[in-house]
């Protein structure tokens, strides 16, 4: 392969590839959006220099540590604080003061990537006076998208737009009290995190393990085939159901 074009992978090659991650491994990118998901497959076979589809294949089978590798490649670890601050204004003002009236309250982040949504919600929650009585379960198949959950720590070149997107969000603190900027990169408080339980968690796969009052999985779905949504929410309970946008549902059960 000497040049992008002929390094692109075909359909019939993506599918064989598809098929082995899941029976070999256990990753099921199957019914992921196709066009996108072609995209890093390509993207991460021109990174490694990968000669070949036969050579590709043949390092999936033979080497797992590459095969894992290869999988949290392709998985999309990035996401925004206070993304879409509608969305986060609507949680603030409606679905906080339902929360407020539970005795605990737990929030799965699922398919949480590096984590600004998960410290984005315990910023509401600590503005609320909820923070103290919340679990946060942050859960993603990348155990390096993980790692930068546990650190909390975050491009300071990102921290302007993240900080104004708080404020459209309804924020009115001042931003810069939730983290410390040191040379690139803002490291927030670590009493965000004291309430945040990680791990990894596949959820095409692995089912629900405890009972939430809500279920965010914004930054996943979207790259889920409607098939793969359905799948994915049949066997929750949805007593209340909020969508804020036809592939990105939130959930909360109501009093």
């Amino acid at each position: 392969m000497d040049d992008t074009r002929k390094s692109l992978l075909k359909d019939d090659e993506i599918e064989l590839l598809l098929n082995d991650l899941h029976s070999t491994y256990g990753y099921d990118f199957r019914d992921y959006a196709r066009a996108s998901l072609k995209r890093r497959i390509n993207h991460q076979v021109q990174a490694d220099h990968i000669p070949s589809f036969a050579e590709l294949i043949f390092r999936l089978r033979t080497d797992a540590g590459y095969a894992h590798r290869f999988a949290d490649g392709i998985t999309v670890n990035v996401t925004e604080m206070f993304r879409d601050p509608g969305f986060y204004r609507i949680l603030r003002e409606n679905v906080l003061p339902v929360l407020a009236t539970r005795p605990f309250i737990r929030i799965w982040h699922a398919g949480c990537a590096s984590g600004e949504e998960v410290y984005s919600m315990a910023i509401l929650l600590k503005e609320a006076n909820l923070l103290r009585r919340s679990l946060l379960y942050a859960t993603d198949l990348s155990p390096s998208a993980l790692e930068k959950v546990k650190k909390g720590i975050f491009p300071l070149r990102t921290i302007k737009q993240y900080s104004e997107n708080y404020i459209e969000s309804g924020g009115r603190e001042d931003f810069s009290n939730y983290y410390a900027a040191r040379y690139d990169y803002a490291k927030f408080d670590e009493s965000l995190k004291e309430r945040m339980i990680i791990s990894t968690h596949n959820l095409v796969s692995d089912a629900s393990f405890n009972e939430f009052q809500l279920i965010l999985c914004r930054n996943v779905f979207i790259y889920f085939e409607r098939v793969l949504q359905e799948k994915v929410l049949k066997p929750l309970p949805r007593p209340t159901v909020y969508k804020h946008c036809t592939n990105a549902p939130v959930y909360y059960k109501a009093g």
